[in-house]
């Protein structure tokens, strides 16, 4: 779990976040997949509840999941104790959600949202549903991407059990995409992808300078410039 000691600096955490905006996960892909990490893609059901959202932070990961028993019935659990969920996050984190196939309640909503938002969240993505749909777009500066939007209370549905701990999300071209508290989370319109905490520095390198040929290369196309002889010049398309 992270604590005070070592929590990111929240201006590198919010420096490199305008990094990642500044890119789109199309090409962050690409380079992950050059890389030999293909399967960081979640899966394409999880969207930004408005298109025009973005999300970029390291992952501060919540595991939930199918749970009947009422509230009474269930042990102590310190970790998540006068609500600790929430204050154990810090400045600039992206909340993840893996709920664990559940697929009926709202396990997130507008008043969690809020309250993440107060603790520096920037972001939530939910392997799952979220509630109160239009009152979550309005939480300023939080970008949420989820599964779908219901109506459903999670109470005797489902419940967190853990935070902070690595957790497994649906993947597009895997079944199960790991996140590691830390990892970074990069969404758009087109996906959301995890990016390993590890090769951060070298996609985020690698990525910017695919973009600054990707703009070369839609400048010339759109002066005229044939497609082949732009291909034949940069390599990228």
């Amino acid at each position: 779990m992270t604590d005070a000691a070592t929590r990111p600096d929240p201006a590198w955490v919010e420096q490199t976040a305008k990094r990642l905006k500044a890119l789109y996960t199309a090409v962050v892909y690409d380079i992950m997949d050059e890389m030999a990490l293909p399967h960081q893609c979640l899966d394409l059901g999880i969207a930004p509840l408005d298109r025009s959202m973005q999300v970029a932070g390291p992952a501060y990961t919540v595991v939930a999941g199918p749970d009947m028993r009422e509230r009474e019935e269930m042990p102590p659990n310190t970790k998540l104790a006068d609500f600790g969920v929430f204050t154990q996050m810090y400045e600039g984190c992206v909340v993840v959600v893996g709920a664990a196939g559940e697929r009926q309640s709202g396990i997130w909503g507008e008043l969690m949202s809020n309250a993440s938002r107060a603790r520096g969240a920037t972001g939530v993505v939910i392997d799952g549903g979220i509630r109160d749909g239009r009152l979550v777009r309005e939480v300023e500066g939080l970008s949420v991407f989820a599964r779908y939007t219901s109506p459903i209370e999670s109470l005797r549905r489902s419940r967190i059990h853990d935070i902070e701990v690595p957790v497994s999300m649906t993947g597009t071209l895997t079944s199960q995409v790991r996140v590691n508290p830390g990892d970074w989370i990069f969404g758009d319109e087109d996906g959301v992808l995890v990016i390993p905490a590890e090769a951060l520095e070298e996609v985020l390198a690698k990525s910017e300078e695919a973009k600054d040929i990707e703009d070369k290369v839609r400048e010339e196309v759109q002066s005229g410039v044939p497609v082949i002889d732009v291909y034949n010049k940069y390599g990228r398309l």
